[in-house]
């Protein structure tokens, strides 16, 4: 019976995951044939079975059981809460299986182990399918791009319940009472300008006529005199002092003496006229004209490339060349070696996949058999690309095939002129064009 097509996707679009430069999608089949041999069938009903194309670069998984199949988006809460605790079962399992492979003496089962500590990483939810209720893992062994595996692998899985906002009503404030309105006092000056008193002149106040008693009169008291004595005298001192001092005042201001008119002698009238000389220095005056306004630099505006450069060309930009940048070369790369394969008699096709000067290449020839290696690059000084791999690539039937140390420098426009060199120092032409950043 056929199985259920979940999903499908070209292997360029993520990162595959492995150790010693095997990979785990390589060794996907052997891998879920060995869970089954070690009696752990759920982990094996939880990993889709892949299925590449004739050329290798898409994948189709299927369905290792058949049922109804829902996406983890369309599921509901329940649904996956219970495949959340059915991929935790899971993990614990093969956490338990990868300790006893580690522990074990042949190498063969140290690199099973290693391999399946990345088995059940996966790009993210999207890939992952419900089917009768059971998770289903698709692409897994693989990570997105630019990315590295993740310490949970169930971490994009996990719902996050957030907290209801807890609303707290406040009281309402009191009325507001109009402020009293206090006006202050304005402040005394710090500083007051006396007005001089001046005082006025006193003079003589006539003296009370004594009218005619009609009742006879009475005898003064003795007790009076004295007080009529002190008032007479409180009176007169201030006028008699007035009196006696005001012709011996100094008048407030001298007159100035006339000054009498000379006569100037006549040869003072024809002396030579008197030349008033500056005493300020005196520098000759020099003229500074304006310097010539300079233009404005006009903005660098980096000119795009030739319309007769196909697309996806390897380009070597000047300035990178000179910092010393590999960045224009992050990508996906479908690579051309002007060389016929010895069992296929076609040329070659690699995609190397590459990050930061390190990556992978990849490559199908023959029965769909698939063969990868790690490969790194880098700048030499004298601006050339280089792009080499750590040996011959690993093919999925036990077998080696060789790959060249590639050189790339720069041409007309800048178009990357490269070249591949073998072991036996044969020289082919070589072309890059992009499929993916």
């Amino acid at each position: 019976m056929a199985k259920t097509l979940l999903r499908s996707g070209c292997l360029d679009d993520f990162l595959s995951l492995g150790e010693n430069g095997q990979t785990v999608f390589d060794s996907a089949l052997q891998i879920r044939e060995t869970l089954r041999l070690r009696k752990q069938q759920a982990v094996v009903d939880s990993l889709a079975i892949p299925q590449p194309n004739d050329d290798g670069d898409r994948v189709d998984w299927y369905a290792p059981v058949e049922g109804t199949v829902v996406s983890w988006a369309a599921a509901n809460d329940e649904q996956r809460k219970k495949a959340l605790r059915y991929l935790d079962n899971c993990q614990a399992n093969v956490a338990s299986l990868i300790q006893r492979c580690q522990q074990a003496e042949k190498t063969a089962i140290q690199l099973f182990g290693s391999l399946l500590a990345n088995a059940l990483q996966f790009p993210g939810s999207q890939h992952v399918y419900l089917v009768d209720g059971k998770p289903v893992l698709t692409f897994w062994g693989f990570v997105n791009l630019n990315s590295c595996a993740r310490a949970d692998v169930l971490d994009c899985l996990r719902i996050t319940e957030e907290h209801e906002p807890v609303i707290e009503f406040l009281p309402e404030p009191p009325p507001a009472v109009p402020p009293v309105v206090v006006l202050s006092e304005p402040d005394e000056p710090l500083y007051t300008v006396a007005t001089p008193v001046v005082a006025a002149p006193q003079t003589e106040a006539p003296l009370p006529e004594i009218a005619p008693e009609a009742v006879p009169a009475k005898k003064p008291k003795r007790w009076l005199l004295p007080a009529a004595a002190a008032v007479i005298a409180c009176i007169a001192a201030p006028l008699s002092y007035y009196l006696v001092s005001a012709p011996h005042a100094e008048p407030l201001a001298q007159p100035v003496a006339a000054v009498k008119p000379q006569p100037i002698a006549q040869a003072a009238l024809q002396a030579e006229p008197v030349v008033h000389v500056s005493t300020l220095p005196v520098s000759q005056v020099a003229v500074v004209e304006p310097p010539a306004p300079q233009p404005e630099p006009a903005a660098v505006i980096t000119p795009p490339p030739p319309a007769d450069i196909p697309k996806g060309t390897l380009i070597l930009p000047a300035d990178s060349l000179k910092i010393g940048s590999t960045k224009f070369l992050n990508g996906t790369w479908r690579v051309a070696i002007n060389v016929k394969d010895s069992i296929t008699g076609k040329p070659p096709t690699l995609r190397y996949q590459i990050a930061n000067n390190k990556g992978s290449v990849r490559l199908v020839h023959g029965d769909s058999i698939v063969c990868k290696a790690e490969v790194f690059s880098g700048l030499m000084q004298s601006g050339t690309l280089m792009v080499k791999t750590r040996g011959n690539a690993r093919c999925s039937d036990g077998s080696r095939y060789p790959l060249p140390e590639i050189s790339c420098k720069p041409g007309e426009n800048d178009v990357a002129e490269c070249s591949g060199k073998y072991a036996s120092d044969t020289v082919v032409p070589v072309t890059f064009k992009k499929v993916s950043d």
